[in-house]
């Protein structure tokens, strides 16, 4: 059953970044992993990691629009949790990262939004619950 509910302004942007970000990082980490696997195998299958987590990120977000949040709010919390642990290893353990993966420095290589997009959506999904019970009123 298509869901009915109309997507946000904000809802619309993070399901762009994250279908956006699924197609890079997933592009870059089999191009890498094809090509140049012996450079830095690490780095690489990382940024295949961060592919299907923006892919699992996307699918959580579109249905806490629904209000199915739980998955959107772990998902959305490992994702943080990943670019904070490959981006402070990366900084202190360069030689692990003879070439970056899309987590590395913060995500310095896509302007940061790595690092901003689970808070993004964090912020989002606290709307969302915020809403939730306004909605369930509304439905009665």
């Amino acid at each position: 059953m298509p869901d009915s509910t109309p997507r946000s302004g904000p809802h619309k942007v993070l399901l762009t970044f994250y279908a956006l970000f699924t197609l890079a990082a997933g592009a870059r980490a089999a191009v890498q992993l094809l090509t140049q696997y012996d450079d830095a195998p690490v780095a690489y299958w990382l940024s295949a990691a961060a592919a299907v987590t923006y892919a699992a990120g996307w699918v959580a977000i579109r249905r806490a629009s629904v209000g199915h949040t739980g998955f959107a709010s772990v998902m959305l919390w490992v994702e943080l949790a990943g670019v904070l642990t490959v981006g402070t290893l990366s900084l202190v353990q360069r030689h692990w990262f003879p070439d970056a993966s899309v987590w590395s420095d913060y995500g310095i290589g896509y302007g940061f939004v790595p690092a901003v997009l689970p808070i993004a959506g964090l912020v989002w999904l606290h709307r969302q619950k915020q809403q939730e019970p306004a909605r369930a009123g509304a439905d009665r």
